[in-house]
């Protein structure tokens, strides 16, 4: 187990109730602004001293107010970063990374400096002043700081909330490489979907400082009732894939998922490499028949294994397509007229644009 929060604070007019535990290599903390997140993450990171309760990370129990411990933040050996990378402005890129290493030990310093720095892709700007860096840069560099303290566990406090979405597209590969290929394991707080369906292995759901949901990824985004501010606008599934082959001369990559193929806008990836693919409940629609002579490039057989009251006139179906698991946003009506119900075999119809840059990302295999 690499987390296991059990705890209860109080803070002015505010309760956070938590408890979860989770293996994920990358656990969401999910919620809307003031829902308790951010506290959440500063007891465990021992920023706030919790009123009551137990914090375990990796097997070490930092709190336990029942047995008196409270390991101060010095000495938990957890890395953190803001949404402000919080760069020292007088020290060159590779100061500010060496920095990290300052708190650690000589005995205990582990991490490889240049491994890091080729894992986050800025050895160009070992020379470069912070001033000079863009925002995706910065946010970079203060992770490879974080690293090199030799963390055992890396807590990123919605690290990408201040930067474009050019900056965002430009930094999520470092933190999907990170997950697959880095050995910290790491706590991301954030309020956005599709931010959580690309990044996450695990997600904690909090709403008004209370936990209402925890669990793999893949299970907890199908549920639209757990996103109440989102809805069906953003849940759906998330399906690993392969590279089967590009299709230069359409601009064109299928993608081979245990459901079927998928034919996806060029993907600037090699043949056999790993996907992780969101389908959203919003961008599928159901067929009784197989459909013919339509547009719609992505046809995948499945079976209805179960419907969930959503929100309005909505509801959520949810399919088995050879083992991968689909969610589809249709309305009542549908669902009466069509005579949906479990055991009902169906097509699932995916048009090719509704795989744009957030729904794609790179997979971690055994991990969804």
């Amino acid at each position: 187990m690499i987390i296991d929060v059990d705890l209860h604070h109080e803070q002015g007019d505010f309760r956070l109730d938590a408890r979860f535990r989770s293996e994920g290599r990358l656990t969401a903390l999910f919620g809307p602004s003031g829902s308790g997140k951010t506290t959440l993450v500063n007891i465990i990171g021992g920023l706030i001293r919790p009123s009551a309760g137990r914090v375990c990370v990796k097997g070490r129990v930092l709190v336990d107010t029942q047995q008196g411990i409270f390991v101060p933040r010095h000495r938990r050996r957890i890395g953190y970063v803001f949404q402000e990378a919080r760069l020292f402005p007088h020290l060159n890129v590779r100061r500010n990374l060496l920095f990290g290493r300052w708190f650690t030990p000589r005995r205990e310093q582990i991490a490889d400096f240049d491994a890091i720095v080729g894992l986050l892709g800025i050895g160009h700007l070992l020379s470069r002043w912070p001033s000079t860096l863009s925002g995706g840069e910065r946010q970079r560099v203060a992770i490879g700081r974080a690293l090199l303290s030799d963390p055992h566990l890396l807590l990123l406090d919605e690290p990408l909330a201040s930067l474009d979405e050019d900056r965002k597209a430009e930094i999520y590969p470092y933190i999907e490489r990170l997950r697959d290929e880095g050995n910290v394991p790491m706590v991301l707080v954030s309020h956005s979907v599709p931010e959580i369906a690309r990044l996450a292995t695990f997600i904690v759901v909090l709403n008004d400082g209370q936990v209402t949901a925890f669990g793999s990824a893949s299970d907890i985004l199908k549920h639209a009732r757990l996103f109440p501010r989102t809805g069906p606008a953003e849940t759906g599934a998330l399906v690993e894939a392969r590279v089967l082959r590009h299709e230069e001369a359409y601009g064109l990559t299928v993608l081979q998922a245990a459901a079927g193929t998928l034919t996806v806008s060029r993907l600037d990836l090699p043949v056999g490499a790993s996907v992780r693919v969101r389908l959203r409940a919003r961008d599928i629609i159901l067929s009784l028949d197989p459909p013919e002579r339509l547009s719609a490039l992505n046809v995948l057989a499945g079976v209805i294994s179960a419907i969930e009251e959503s929100f309005g006139a909505s509801v959520d179906v949810t399919l088995d397509c050879g083992g991968d698991s689909l969610v589809a946003s249709v309305t009542r009506k549908s669902v009466e007229r069509l005579g949906l119900k479990p055991g009902l075999p169906v097509h699932a119809l995916i048009k090719s644009i509704a795989f744009d840059r957030e729904a794609l990302g790179s997979a971690m295999p055994g991990n969804m």
